[in-house]
């Protein structure tokens, strides 16, 4: 089962990779902050896999706190970005 999560993190890796061309390519702030809020998702499978796989239950912690700092970067974008007057 331990090749099982890793193979499937490689996989998950190889299509970040992707993520992180559009990420640089994207055309507004907007695309870039999704294609990171997807690369950090990723991120966080791939630490969850590898902490399976390797029975390291530290780094599911650090998947964990990257997940709960991922959520706060949107809500900071979000923040930033949106005016008052612009949902009217």
């Amino acid at each position: 089962m331990t090749m099982l999560y890793l193979l499937v993190a490689i996989v998950l890796l190889i299509s970040l990779g992707g993520g992180a061309y559009q990420a640089l390519r994207g055309p507004t702030p907007g695309d870039r902050i999704l294609v990171m809020q997807l690369l950090g998702t990723g991120a966080v499978a791939v630490l969850i896999l590898v902490g399976e796989a390797t029975n390291d239950p530290a780094l599911i912690d650090v998947a964990l706190v990257l997940a709960l700092l991922a959520a706060i970067a949107i809500i900071a974008f979000v923040q930033h970005t949106w005016k008052a007057d612009d949902h009217d």
